[in-house]
């Protein structure tokens, strides 16, 4: 089983979804007692709601970026140390094979039931290791999830926006949407000044 990190795709995935986080900031115009009824009219909603581009985001938040780098290395590491696990098991087993015709009954039988368990150990840590990778894609998965929800919902209090949608090219349910509405630049500026912060 390949255990490196083709999973990492899904993490653009968690990022979409936090950036389609809707973020009930700012103050409604229904409950606004000094707003006049022009006013009121006066509020659309492109004053309300905007977007990211999380193609934009995936590739410019350098927390991501990181993140990235930290899955492929650990993903590479783990196949590595299964790889060296597997050939060590083909080598006792062509070093049986090449012994076996000189070796009494018991010990042959003996030998196999040990290839055996190995070759059931060895199977049981792939998965494990497999597993455990996973796992931690999933708490990472989380994290950035946290962040960018976090960090989002203080954007749009602040300015005022009711929603704040996730445009993807080609897997959008955002058929078109004027340029004037995209933060992605500012969101990103934002979200890269606190990470140099946290890394701090």
């Amino acid at each position: 089983m390949n255990i490196s990190t083709k999973k990492l795709s899904s993490i653009a995935t968690a990022v979409a979804i936090a950036t389609a986080l809707a973020a009930c900031g700012g103050k409604d115009a229904k409950t606004e007692t000094n707003t006049t009824k022009s006013e009121t009219a006066a509020v659309t909603a492109t004053d309300k709601i905007v977007y990211v581009n999380s193609d934009s985001l995936l590739t410019k938040y350098e927390y991501f970026k990181d993140l990235k780098v930290k899955m492929e290395t650990k993903g590479k590491a783990a196949e590595g140390d299964l790889v060296s696990k597997q050939q060590a098991f083909q080598r006792e087993v062509q070093q049986y094979q090449q012994q076996q015709g000189t070796l009494a009954a018991d010990q042959r039988a003996a030998t196999e039931q040990r290839l055996a368990r190995k070759q059931q150990e060895l199977q049981a840590y792939q998965q494990n290791a497999g597993a455990a990778l996973q796992n931690e894609q999933a708490k990472e998965q989380e994290a950035l999830y946290n962040k960018v929800a976090d960090y989002l919902k203080g954007y749009a209090k602040t300015k005022g926006y009711k929603m704040v949608l996730t445009y993807a090219k080609g897997n959008s349910a955002i058929l078109f949407a004027d340029e004037s509405l995209d933060v992605t630049s500012e969101v990103l500026k934002g979200l890269n000044e606190a990470y140099t912060k946290d890394k701090k």
